[in-house]
């Protein structure tokens, strides 16, 4: 029985991740800071959900929160963060660009290189994290959740250059959704919005794959092909 721990699955794709790997007898190991949202899955499937209250922005007892979640869970498999957030910040205030960087950057950090870690010593492990096609190029509506999700896409790489010198069996895959129908999903007008159902089933399909890199929905990766295209110059002006 494959042992999952997420990161953030109080909601959104988190929340339905966790639903969908309970529906196929997994082991779930949820985090969040909303302990009334972790009890509800709990209390619906306590021979398979174990949970730990975390706040991964609080460096100082997210490590031994998470230490404790395994032990619970008797090991992990698969580590997946799926914990971010992110502002419309036109008018640039610090107050909104603080909790992007916190969560998506130092956050994030620490909990994949305890992960990773954690699958050196156990010789064996898939890391997974949802980053975001925004992690493609800046945006002047909301500076800091694209560049945290740019430096997400550069640290997985990374990270996926050691899994590949590695003599262990490590794999790691980056998840890069356009809009999908969560809280997460800002602005007016937005177009190409995917159920969360429909990423969820894309997501666990390219983790079952262990893919290094999977868009959601799948048309978005033509869409960041042809931002990566767009001349700087042209790009700023749009």
């Amino acid at each position: 029985m494959k042992r999952i721990m997420i990161i953030g699955a109080t909601s959104g794709i988190g929340r339905g991740l966790a639903e969908q790997y309970l529906r196929e007898n997994c082991l779930v190991g949820i985090t969040g800071r909303r302990e009334n949202l972790l009890k509800e899955l709990f209390n619906q499937n306590q021979d398979q959900v174990f949970y730990q209250v975390c706040d991964i922005t609080n460096t100082q007892t997210a490590f031994s929160r998470l230490e404790s979640l395994v032990q619970k869970m008797g090991g992990m498999d698969i580590l997946i963060i799926c914990a971010g957030t992110g502002e419309l910040n036109p008018e640039l205030s610090y107050q909104l660009e603080e909790p992007t960087l916190l969560t998506n950057v130092i956050g994030f950090t620490h909990i994949a290189n305890w992960g990773f870690r954690y699958f050196e010593t156990q010789k064996n492990g898939h890391l997974v994290t949802i980053s975001s096609v925004g992690g493609t190029r800046g945006s002047g509506i909301a500076p800091a959740y694209n560049a945290s999700k740019a430096y997400q896409i550069n640290y997985m790489e990374g990270l996926r250059q050691k899994a590949t010198k590695s003599p262990y069996p490590i794999y790691t895959t980056d998840i890069r959704p356009g809009f999908v129908n969560t809280a997460m999903a800002k602005g007016e007008g937005l177009f190409w919005v995917t159920p969360v159902d429909k990423a969820v089933k894309q997501i666990t399909k390219a983790i079952s794959q262990k893919k290094k890199i999977a868009f959601v929905s799948k048309r978005w990766k033509y869409v960041a092909w042809l931002f990566r295209l767009i001349p700087s110059a042209l790009y700023c002006r749009m």
